[in-house]
């Protein structure tokens, strides 16, 4: 046995993956939680309150950062977040008109949108394995609305969502390639600039009066967990993991999200688990890891 592989040398990585299927937990629990959290207020107000406290906490983290950082680099972080604010109008609206089990399983596709995007910018194919995992995925979001043109309009705001998801991660890698701004700075420019976009389009559609909520403790509590843990805490264990085992361990284990977020709706909401219902999952979450293996393999 090597000096590297023995039982002291693995831990560290084992507690990596841990707190990665962690997170994979948080993040599939946010999509039942997000619904329920709708029954209370509407989605223009969840996504405020949710970024507008994750801006300032991130803000306090990273404010040596900001102070120093370039001018370049706040505007990057601001198209960043602007990317951000769509894909969370779109994934909350959606998540409001279809079930979070729906979610859950359709958001997975944009690990397999991301390498069409990317390959796309070089002009070339992703590997044959990327297409196939993506069409077998893409029927089973067929499978799951009972045909694809049975998808309705929350389903099918949900699956833009998945494709800015994609088209933020292509951005991100893009616009902060050579840049100074920490991670946790970026984190706080974007929340910054999706409370700032939330806070516009509320005044323009509400009016001051908007922002009032007559919700209990439910709704507050959904804010704190969507805000603390699904983008907070889930930012710093996934960076910490990653220093301790491999991206590519991290990215399969977080595949494992959607699986999550079907057994939670159906735990915490009672959405109903069909036939259906569990073949489309099965041929969603099978297709996109395919396309995972595929990518890494290249």
């Amino acid at each position: 046995m090597a000096a590297t592989d023995t039982p002291s040398a693995r831990r560290p990585a084992l507690w990596a993956d841990l707190a990665v299927l962690g997170v994979a937990v948080v993040w599939g629990a946010s999509y039942p939680v997000a619904k329920g959290a709708l029954a209370h207020a509407p989605v223009l107000l969840l996504i405020f309150y949710r970024f507008l406290a994750t801006a300032l906490v991130m803000a306090a983290i990273a404010r040596r950062d900001l102070a120093v950082a370039p001018r370049r680099d706040w505007l990057a972080g601001a198209v960043l977040g602007g990317i951000l604010f769509a894909i969370f109008l779109a994934e909350t609206w959606g998540v409001a008109m279809t079930t979070a089990t729906n979610t859950a399983l359709i958001i997975s596709l944009c690990t397999v949108f991301t390498p069409f995007l990317d390959y796309g910018q070089k002009r070339r194919l992703p590997p044959v394995g990327v297409i196939v995992g993506a069409a077998i995925a893409v029927v089973g979001v067929g499978v799951l609305a009972g045909g694809v043109g049975s998808l309705g309009a929350g389903d099918l705001l949900v699956l833009g969502a998945a494709g800015l998801r994609a088209v933020m991660v292509v951005s991100t890698k893009r616009l902060m390639e050579g840049r100074a701004l920490s991670s946790a700075a970026l984190t706080a420019v974007q929340a910054a600039t999706v409370a700032g976009l939330t806070l516009v389009a509320l005044l323009a559609w509400t009016g001051p009066g908007g922002f009032f909520v007559s919700a209990g403790a439910e709704f507050w509590g959904a804010v704190a967990f969507l805000s603390l843990f699904c983008t907070i805490g889930a930012f710093y264990v996934q960076n910490a993991a990653v220093r301790r085992t491999s991206p590519t361990r991290v990215s399969f284990l977080m595949g494992t999200e959607p699986l999550f977020g079907f057994a939670l709706a159906w735990a915490i909401l009672s959405e109903a688990a069909t036939p259906a219902t569990l073949i489309g999952a099965g041929l969603i979450v099978g297709g996109t890891f395919m396309g995972l293996a595929a990518e890494h393999r290249r």
